[in-house]
């Protein structure tokens, strides 16, 4: 156990600092990181806290005070080391050998109260080996629009890192796609870990198939303790990350996300999501929708990621079969439609409301909701929300209730494609006693939030930040978003 340094006083009782922190990866060696120190600010103002969070690391909200953020996640006393991870990837389809943590570090890593091991990761906290010529900083919009991401992306159910903290400091920075000088951050990820596919990528470059091992065991005893026990525990490790990146992008596509840049090194090998940058969450169902402006041809768009997610895991191949056999992980792999599919159809059936249907009866479902929001310029947020704030009994009833009290309703309730859409909802409840309408109800509005954070959202909450500094806005976003 490494005990934090102090430099004052203060810190010492700073609940933050006093974490049991643990030298998970940092045991492994220094072939995997490089120790850095974090950049200093001239201002800390702590703009988020994530008191969600706080018991899950077994402290008190009350107990924890601004200063305490400020001092632990902006001024950065009383923690050492700090480590900037390596790693490559695939961007674009192309091999970098030039990446690595550029404006972040691995602040340290928790035991959670619930058993589980989380890394703390900054992104703005100043250059590292791997700038390549960057200033290593964050925007406060960048850390703000990483928040909303989070949060919603939690709130919808899918399985994704959560945003700790974000100070301001003070800097003025110049972005190209940002009114510049625009104001500086620095955030804390909180994360499952932040072990990517590059990370091993960068091992089989280097032809260090020892390291690659190593770093597989250390994977699969941290985070996939259960397989240890099983004579096949790679074959297994590899086969359960395919379901669970399945399963993340199907969540993903449920939830109408589009990630915009899913190159290896933004694939965690836990499988969780994280490290939203140009991400949107799209207007109308489309799958030509393309978040990122530089994603010219496509590649990334909101259609192609499941097929982007299958191929990464195809690349990941070459370096784990210094210790997978090729054959294991084919097998592993052609399970990934099957496990996309069934998330897919969990997630999308709960957004209409309904745990569970019979097969015949979802498979008409999807089929009507999805041919109708890709017939029809509906806002695809508007219509799960839409869903939720009108539902009423009276749709077992009578079909010509559903959605009666909705703008799409009253616009679209004429259409063959609705009739269609509205007649097969219409047959499903009228089979579910009350009580299950009213389940239906629950459903309805714990999966679908009112309002989703599309760009015009973000937008709306950043401006009076810009202009005025009023966080009203974005503070009341957060609150609804995480139902306080």
């Amino acid at each position: 156990m490494i005990l934090p340094e102090t430099s004052n006083n203060a810190s010492s009782h700073n609940p933050l600092l006093s974490l049991n922190y643990e030298p998970v990866l940092e045991s492994l060696g220094d072939d995997y990181y490089d120790e850095v120190s974090a950049a200093e600010y001239p201002q800390h103002i702590l703009r988020w806290r994530n008191n969600a969070l706080l018991p899950r690391l077994g402290l008190n909200p009350a107990h924890v005070t601004d200063e305490h953020f400020c001092q632990a996640f902006g001024k950065f006393e009383g923690r050492k080391p700090l480590l900037a991870l390596r790693y490559h990837g695939y961007q674009f389809g192309e091999y970098n050998p030039h990446l690595g943590d550029g404006r972040g570090f691995l602040y340290g890593q928790v035991r959670g109260t619930d058993g589980e091991l989380y890394d703390f990761g900054t992104k703005g906290s100043g250059r590292t080996p791997y700038s390549r010529g960057g200033d290593g900083m964050l925007t406060l919009k960048g850390g703000i629009r990483e928040v909303l991401a989070a949060e919603m992306l939690h709130r919808m159910g899918v399985r994704t890192s959560r945003c700790l903290s974000v100070v301001e400091t003070g800097l003025g920075l110049w972005r190209g796609d940002e009114p510049s000088p625009t104001r500086s951050s620095v955030m804390i990820r909180m994360s499952k870990s932040h072990i990517r596919f590059g990370t091993f990528e960068r091992l089989n470059y280097f032809q260090r198939p020892d390291l690659i091992k190593q770093l597989l065991n250390h994977v699969i005893d941290t985070y996939y303790s259960h397989l240890n026990r099983e004579s096949e525990k790679y074959a297994l490790f590899y086969a359960e990350l395919v379901q669970r990146i399945a399963e993340l992008v199907a969540q993903w596509m449920a939830s109408g996300f589009c990630h915009a840049v899913l190159n290896t090194d933004n694939m965690s090998i836990t499988g969780e999501s994280f490290d939203y940058g140009p991400y949107a969450f799209i207007p109308n169902f489309d799958p030509q929708f393309t978040a990122a402006y530089f994603d010219h041809s496509g590649r990334y768009s909101y259609g192609n990621q499941a097929g982007i997610c299958k191929l990464n895991l195809e690349l990941l191949q070459r370096p784990l079969a210094a210790t997978i056999r090729t054959n294991d992980m084919e097998t592993g792999l052609s399970s990934f439609e099957e496990y996309y599919d069934a998330e897919y159809r969990r997630f999308m059936l709960r957004k209409l409301g309904f745990e569970q249907l019979d097969n015949q009866e979802a498979e008409e479902l999807l089929r009507a909701t999805l041919r109708f929001l890709n017939n029809y310029p509906v806002s695809y947020h508007h219509f799960f929300a839409d869903l939720a704030i009108t539902f009423s009994s009276k749709w077992r009833d009578d079909a010509s209730c559903i959605l009666n009290d909705s703008e799409i309703g009253r616009s679209l309730g004429a259409s063959e494609l609705f009739l269609n859409w509205a007649g097969i909802y219409h047959r499903i409840l009228t089979n579910l006693t009350l009580a299950e309408i009213e389940k239906v109800g629950q459903t309805l509005n714990q999966y679908n939030p009112k309002t989703v954070v599309i760009r015009p959202v973000i937008e709306s909450v950043w401006e009076p930040i810009a202009q005025a500094d009023d966080w009203t806005a974005f503070n009341d976003l957060i609150q609804e978003i995480q139902l306080i």
